[in-house]
């Protein structure tokens, strides 16, 4: 089948790859678009497993403020060099992930960093509420795991969809830039503080 240019053209605004990067992806996908996609993002999510390993010292520490200033956020987002620290893409992530976190709270940046204390408090929880609610004990470490899984999507950041769109996770997010800027990025910490909160 003939790639046109026109489908080149719209899978590169999709996902932000090269001409012959795009063009590849269609061939192999037979012009399947959406196939091409997924292709591209599993590309990206190989590179980007890669570069994990490599040093970020460089980046931005990133200050917002909620309209009102009742909310604010402090975010550091490392990556290699100083150039991709000034990337306008680079920026754009980290704006993106300040506001994030100013929207939705996360506790934790990963689920690993989920003090074991809370997480044997949280499936005591869940194994209680599936026995409470009938269901046969085969089934209970089943249905724990699964509400797990929404546990860390609304406390571990990396975990969590975007608040702008949650078709997209925040890993993918940072997984789709370092496959544009060639760097791996990483979120080093971050803090969120709102006004009246208790200090406990």
């Amino acid at each position: 089948m003939a790639i046109t240019t026109a489908q080149i053209k719209e899978l590169r605004e999709a996902t932000g790859a090269g001409v012959l990067e795009a063009k590849k992806a269609l061939e192999s996908t037979n012009g399947d678009f959406d196939k091409a996609v997924d292709l591209l993002r599993e590309k990206g999510a190989a590179r980007a497993a890669k570069r994990a390993e490599r040093a970020a010292s460089e980046g931005i520490i990133e200050l917002y403020a909620h309209p009102g200033n009742r909310v604010g956020v402090m975010l550091e987002l490392n990556c290699e060099t100083d150039f991709v620290g000034r990337n306008e893409e680079f920026r754009n992530l980290a704006h993106d992930l300040a506001l994030h976190i100013a929207a939705m709270g996360p506790r934790y940046l990963t689920r690993e960093e989920v003090p074991q204390a809370e997480l044997d408090r949280e499936l005591d929880v869940l194994r209680a509420q599936a026995k409470a609610e009938g269901k046969p004990d085969n089934i209970v470490e089943k249905i724990v795991q699964g509400r797990l899984t929404k546990f860390y999507e609304e406390f571990c950041l990396l975990e969590q969809p975007f608040v702008k769109d949650d078709s997209i996770k925040i890993s993918d997010m940072i997984t789709d830039v370092i496959r544009k800027t060639g760097e791996n990025i990483v979120i080093r910490r971050f803090a969120r503080y709102e006004l009246g909160e208790s200090l406990d």
